[in-house]
């Protein structure tokens, strides 16, 4: 039997080694999903874009590879990357009910979240369960629900689900609900997008302390390889130290 020669064993071995890394290195698309969660992530003129779109671009940039970024209900997402291999989702919290069914990435923008209520109802809750006897506008699947339900809140009870977060900020404003769970730089997003002054109209009923503390990610799915999973978290990394990602924070903070 004749053996292959070199130039063949080096043709064989990079084809399985593009194999094995997938679209990443083999210079297909990365297909990453996301929702409309501005100033992090939005579609402005057909194209998304937001400071943690701009985090995964640069991560992009930085291992040389093109990413098809698809915008969709937050519900849609998650359950694409849970049943899909090799898809990325951003940005999201990672919370102890999340932290074993996804591969973590990497944090990509702070985060902070708070129960809003009206200016004006004096709402000042010291307790999580005094919500309880106030209804509360969540978005489907996101962290503030799953965070909410997980603490005994109930859905067509005491939580009135919707699919964005601007139409939980207009039920709020139109006193359909009394408070409003969202991420607080979101909030005052779509108040100015609304023409109003946050300060003027929000106030903070409650500040989650165990909630999305760490700030926005990147994650994989259970699907998606460690090997896949990890070149990403090294470009992330990287750009952190060359300072792209702190100069991107400055830019939209």
């Amino acid at each position: 039997m004749r053996s292959r020669g070199p130039a063949t064993r080096r043709s064989l071995f990079l084809a399985l080694l593009i194999a094995w890394a997938g679209p990443a290195m083999a210079g297909e698309p990365v297909r990453i999903v996301t929702e409309e969660f501005p100033p992090y992530n939005y579609t402005l003129n057909g194209k998304v874009t937001g400071l943690a779109t701009e985090v995964v671009q640069a991560v992009l940039d930085e291992m040389n590879v093109e990413g098809n970024i698809q915008s969709m209900p937050w519900a849609r997402a998650y359950d694409t990357v849970l049943n899909s291999e090799n898809v990325m989702i951003y940005s999201i919290s990672r919370t102890e009910q999340r932290d074993k069914i996804f591969k973590w990435v990497g944090v990509i923008a702070p985060g902070d979240w708070y129960l809003f209520s009206l200016q004006g109802r004096n709402l000042n809750l010291r307790y999580l369960d005094e919500a309880k006897k106030y209804q509360t506008a969540t978005v489907n699947e996101d962290v503030g629900e799953q965070f909410l339900v997980s603490k005994g809140f109930a859905i067509g009870k005491n939580l009135q689900s919707s699919n964005k977060y601007e139409f939980n900020y207009q039920k709020l404003k139109l006193g359909r609900v009394d408070l409003w769970v969202a991420n607080g730089l979101v909030a005052a997003h779509l108040a100015r997008e609304a023409g109003d002054d946050p300060a003027q109209v929000l106030a903070p009923a409650y500040h989650f302390t165990d909630l999305g503390s760490e700030g926005n990610h990147m994650a994989f799915g259970p699907k998606t390889s460690d090997a896949y999973v990890d070149r990403f978290r090294k470009a992330l990394e990287a750009i952190k130290k060359k300072g792209i990602y702190d100069a991107l924070q400055k830019k939209w903070l």
